[in-house]
């Protein structure tokens, strides 16, 4: 064998184990391949019955909303007719009753000044003055004997 043939089988075997490799890379990213197939298919298989049932959720949930919307505006009527309502009974018997109120404490007032008499009025502090029965020890004035 001369050096060309050496030379030419070498090339042959390396290029042989360089087909071998590839063709095994290209077969594991089949199998890869497929199972990513596989793996979207099922993906898919699950995603549609749950993309229905979020679908059907969100109808829902749109449902309950429009409801909580018209009890909310329900409330928002009530809550205005209900201040009308305080209004109206403040402004009908607030003024009468106060009146009431105000007659009442003045007729106690009356009831309560009707026991005093007229010539003993109220005690009355002066400020900077002493009066003569304000002084110590109870003594009456010097001139009155008592």
């Amino acid at each position: 064998m001369s050096g060309g043939e050496v030379a030419g089988i070498l090339v042959a075997v390396f290029w042989a184990i360089l087909v071998s490799f590839l063709a095994l890379a290209l077969v594991r990213l089949a199998q890869t391949l497929k199972a990513a197939t596989r793996l979207v298919a099922e993906v898919t298989e699950q995603a549609v019955p749950l993309l229905s049932e979020a679908s059907a959720t969100v109808r829902e949930a749109n449902t309950q909303l429009a409801r909580v919307d018209s009890i909310a505006s329900d409330v928002q009527e009530v809550t205005s007719n209900a201040s009308a309502l305080s209004s109206t009974v403040s402004s009908a018997f607030g003024g009468p009753l106060v009146k009431v109120a105000a007659f009442g404490y003045g007729v106690r007032r009356a009831i309560g000044r009707k026991g005093r008499p007229e010539s003993d009025p109220a005690p009355t502090v002066v400020i900077g003055k002493t009066l003569p029965s304000a002084r110590r020890g109870g003594r009456r004035n010097r001139g009155s004997k008592g």
